[in-house]
């Protein structure tokens, strides 16, 4: 793997091509995470092209493939790998539109191929489970119920569920206003076990867990405060909640025994639930919040593969 530098160890070329796109992402309103990540991957090719007397106008896809196939030698998964280059696209699709270069060289060289993991999926019966193991004897628990019947019973993203206030819940109209990837909007159905949950977390949990507000009254509180709080009284972050998890998965006898289990896994039991039921895909689309509907076709294979799988389990000429 290259070797790391500061933000401020760059030369003056390639310092000032992350920063240019930094701002346009920021503009575009792309996740905190997506950002970071971005700036930490092209430090790392920045400094990788330094080392090779490269400024931007001077790379060109042979020397993009060299890196590549640098942090393949390194022991880079595929996955990490091709998110690199689809930052180094952004950087250089950038420079191209500002005019800096003519044409965008990581275009050219061809993505990783990464393999095909389907996600992982409880059953009906697991996911239930592993709900009604959380007790409802004290704040965090009735926090964590809460948390994880909305996880499941709306599909929610790790980090739409801790961007949830109070006021996006609407009871009467049995639904949540979620802001999800890229600040776009959507309106989620919520199921009476998820509202349930929240109702008595909100009413007999989060004011045991609310901090005062400040002195200068700057920090949203009431309808406007983040919906799930810690034990502090601040906003969760989504590591608080793939913690939580892990916590109730292990005394979860149905869900213990099968390893780790993220939040996502959650989010992929609901798709994959709605498409047994079934859902159509554009529905499906739509209340995952994906752009496309090839993000969605992905449970069409969970699907076909839980079908095989249970065909080779149960037929006698299978």
């Amino acid at each position: 793997m290259p070797k790391y530098r500061l933000m401020s160890e760059l030369q003056p070329g390639w310092r000032e091509a992350i920063e240019l796109l930094a701002a346009e992402l920021r503009s575009r309103s792309a996740a905190p995470r997506t950002r970071r990540s971005y700036a930490t991957d092209l430090e790392q090719f920045a400094a990788w092209a330094a080392g090779e007397g490269l400024e931007p106008p001077a790379v060109g896809p042979r020397q993009v493939r060299r890196y590549i196939a640098s942090l393949s030698r390194s022991g880079a998964a595929p996955a990490t790998t091709a998110r690199k280059l689809a930052a180094m696209r952004a950087l250089f699709k950038s420079q191209r539109e500002h005019g800096r270069i003519s044409e965008n060289p990581a275009e050219l060289v061809a993505t990783p191929r990464r393999p095909s993991r389907l996600p992982r999926v409880l059953s009906a019966r697991e996911a239930g489970g592993l709900l009604d193991s959380i007790p409802a004897s004290g704040p965090l628990e009735l926090r964590d119920r809460a948390i994880f019947e909305v996880a499941y019973g709306c599909g929610l993203r790790a980090e739409e569920l801790v961007s949830l206030r109070v006021s996006d819940v609407d009871h009467d109209a049995e639904q949540l206003r979620v802001e999800g990837k890229g600040s776009k909007t959507r309106f989620v159905p919520a199921g009476e076990p998820a509202l349930a949950a929240v109702r008595a977390y909100v009413e007999r949990a989060r004011p045991a867990l609310e901090a005062p507000p400040p002195a200068n009254g700057q920090a949203p509180s009431g309808e406007q405060g983040p919906l799930f709080l810690s034990k502090s009284g601040r906003a969760l972050g989504t590591s608080d909640v793939r913690r939580r998890l892990r916590r109730w998965v292990a005394r979860a006898p149905q869900t213990g025994e099968q390893g780790a289990l993220s939040p996502h896994a959650l989010r992929h039991s609901f798709a994959t639930h709605l498409l047994d039921g079934g859902a159509d895909l554009r529905a499906i689309q739509e209340l995952l919040g994906h752009t496309s509907i090839s993000s969605t076709q992905i449970y069409t294979r969970v699907e076909s593969a839980r079908l095989r799988s249970a065909y080779a389990r149960s037929h006698p000429r299978a």
